[in-house]
């Protein structure tokens, strides 16, 4: 089954180690994106990995093209235009410092792109799963109108299609999220969210919880699962579950609701010592993406995307080089830590 994922890539600009930015006189690059750090997991995972956006045409773009050729990911449909590349800044916290990005990606090509730029029926030719993220329609309504296409057309072929909301406040407000989000939803089979996507993209929240005392209340995820279920027809809801202790240590879950059987199912908790958080639910999406594909029941999916997830949460970049066998190790083995020799 070959899977296309849509969205923007971007450079990551990073403070070296846990430093403050402009710290030192050096920044790390490396490139990004939530819809390209998907394509990159599954295509390391082994899976027909396709990665669609608008890029410039010059040699910033094609290093980013590059980077994800690299694991093997499928960058022919990718649109070339004569514009610049998005990018953002990073500093990743530690103890009780938060980390930061801060974005530079107004007027990026993918934000400027044209419903024209795209011919899905063409773009759609060969492929059975289709994963976008909210991330995109906050670019701009030109982006919003293109993703509607895209889902529309979806549906219409019988392609599966998933969502990871991805709520951002720096790209565009909760009501704005609201007004565009409830046009697409209709057509996504697969919806991936944590507890603040489904409140300020959906209006829908869980009661009695508190993220930070990981007092979590599973009964009200499930409701939340239930509620987008019974709006927008969604098939599956999955749920990240993070209890941030401090920036350096997480408790990370997950839950899969499957509106067929009416139940959800719940992972195994992990307690991280994190590396680098960004890129962490992408990582949990690229894992039930391909926990579903691969027919794994509903508890060994879940299962899946968590363990993958929390060992991107290990993994310096955004992108999660994670493999399969890794996972299973981790899932098979309890994650003590010990050199494997």
């Amino acid at each position: 089954m070959k899977v296309l994922s849509f969205g923007e890539i971007l450079l990551r600009l990073a403070a070296p180690g846990y430093t403050k930015l402009f710290q030192k006189d050096s920044l790390d690059a490396t490139f990004c994106g939530g819809e390209a750090n998907v394509a990159v997991s599954l295509a390391i995972f082994g899976l027909d990995s396709a990665f669609l956006t608008k890029l410039p045409d010059g040699a910033v773009g094609k290093a980013a093209v590059s980077s994800m050729r690299y694991f093997g990911v499928d960058t022919s449909k990718i649109v070339y235009g004569d514009g610049r590349m998005g990018l953002y800044y990073l500093e990743k916290g530690a103890s009780q410092r938060p980390s930061k990005v801060i974005y530079d990606r107004a007027y990026s090509d993918i934000a400027l792109a044209q419903r024209s730029d795209f011919d899905w029926n063409s773009i759609f030719e060969g492929i059975e799963w289709f994963h976008w993220t909210g991330i995109n329609p906050a670019l701009s309504d030109n982006v919003a109108e293109i993703c509607l296409d895209a889902v529309k057309t979806a549906r219409a072929k019988g392609i599966t299609v998933s969502c990871d909301l991805n709520y951002r406040k720096n790209l565009w407000s909760s009501e704005k999220a609201k007004s565009v989000m409830k046009e697409l939803m209709p057509y996504v089979d697969v919806c991936i969210a944590n507890e603040e996507d489904a409140d300020k993209v959906l209006g829908i929240k869980p009661d009695n919880n508190d993220v930070e005392t990981g007092k979590l209340n599973k009964a009200g995820y499930e409701s939340v699962a239930k509620e987008i279920c019974s709006r927008y027809g969604c098939k599956y809801v999955a749920i990240t579950l993070r209890e941030s202790y401090s920036a350096s240590v997480n408790g990370w879950s997950g839950m899969l609701y499957s509106s067929a059987e009416d139940k959800a199912y719940f992972s195994r908790k992990y307690d991280i010592q994190i590396v680098d958080r960004v890129g962490g639910g992408d990582s949990f999406g690229a894992g039930l993406i391909y926990g579903l594909i691969t027919g794994k029941q509903c508890q060994d999916a879940i299962d899946f995307a968590v363990a993958a997830s929390c060992l991107k949460h290990t993994i310096e970049g955004d992108y999660n080089r994670t493999t399969v066998a890794d996972v299973e190790s981790l899932l098979n083995n309890g994650g003590s830590g010990r050199v494997q020799r």
